[in-house]
């Protein structure tokens, strides 16, 4: 006999079992990017090898005596810590006047170099008028003139007017052999900077000058850091136009005092050599370090300006 069933009674389902999780797979290890990470890690740690272990040298030999100098390898630590050498740098070899002279030539040299290299650029780039071009294809051939080939004229251009025995004449030099490169490159600076913005600041009423200061500097105070950090160590390291120029001991620059420590009969002082040198090295790094910041600064207020 047949049964009927009801449509509205609820269907009996069998229970299925819950899968079992799939096992975890474990990923490989990635030696590609273990090798890459070494070689970097080696070119690194090279890298700090090159930079780092001349700078100790030169201060674990600014602390040797002079027998150490002459008895022992160059490489060899001193047998103990001889800080006589850098007393000896400032009483006997001046390392004090001679950073003094250095400040007294760069400062200046830096101040008008970066100040008439940037209105000049300003001029040449920003402002329209007639032979520009040609103007400042004359200053960038001043880029192209051997600095040698005109030591002997300005040398006696400058005995003839009485500027000898002075730091004058270095003063001069500088400005003049840094301008041309100076000028090339705030022209290129003030290139990047939209006209619509000078634009603007003649409608509003500015000037030439008032353009100047307070649209054109600010946009390339980036370029203005920048060629200052070059222009610093260009005139700070500079040997042959101070010694060309420099006639007195009394008005000698940092780099031409390193060379007088001398003793008896004309014999080097290594130990206070090296002390000088160890003393003006570690006044530039602080220098770096201060002008390096200030740029990155410059950089981000520039970027977030856009």
């Amino acid at each position: 006999m047949a049964t009927r069933t009801d449509p509205s009674a609820p269907v009996a389902t069998r229970a299925t079992a819950p899968a079992p999780p799939a096992p975890s797979r474990r990923r490989g290890v990635n030696w590609r990017r273990v090798g890459n990470r070494a070689w970097t890690g080696l070119v690194i740690a090279v890298l700090l090898v090159i930079t780092i272990y001349p700078l100790f040298w030169m201060f674990a030999s600014s602390l040797k005596t002079e027998n150490e100098f002459i008895t022992e390898p160059l490489w060899s630590l001193p047998r103990e810590l001889n800080f006589q050498n850098y007393v000896d740098a400032w009483e006997l070899g001046g390392i004090g006047t001679v950073i003094r002279n250095s400040l007294l030539v760069t400062l200046p040299s830096l101040f008008f170099i970066l100040a008439l290299g940037a209105a000049a650029g300003f001029a040449l780039e920003v402002m329209v008028w007639k032979g520009r071009n040609t103007v400042l294809l004359l200053i960038v051939g001043g880029m192209m003139l051997p600095l040698q080939l005109i030591l002997l004229p300005l040398f006696t251009i400058y005995f003839r007017l009485g500027l000898t025995d002075s730091l004058l004449p270095l003063i001069l030099t500088y400005v003049g052999h840094g301008l041309p490169l100076t000028v090339f490159l705030m022209a290129a600076y003030f290139r990047a900077v939209p006209r619509e913005l000078f634009e603007a600041s003649t409608l509003d009423g500015a000037g030439v000058f008032r353009a100047f200061f307070s649209v054109g500097l600010p946009m390339v105070r980036n370029g203005l850091l920048t060629l200052g950090l070059l222009m610093f160590f260009s005139v700070w390291n500079d040997l042959l136009i101070a010694l060309t120029f420099n006639t007195t001991k009394e008005l000698s620059t940092i780099q031409v005092g390193l060379l007088n420590f001398n003793g008896e009969y004309g014999s080097t002082l290594y130990g206070p050599l090296f002390a000088g040198i160890c003393t003006t090295v570690l006044g530039i790094l602080v220098i770096y370090v201060f002008i390096n910041k200030q740029i990155m600064k410059g950089l981000a207020a520039g970027s977030l300006k856009g």
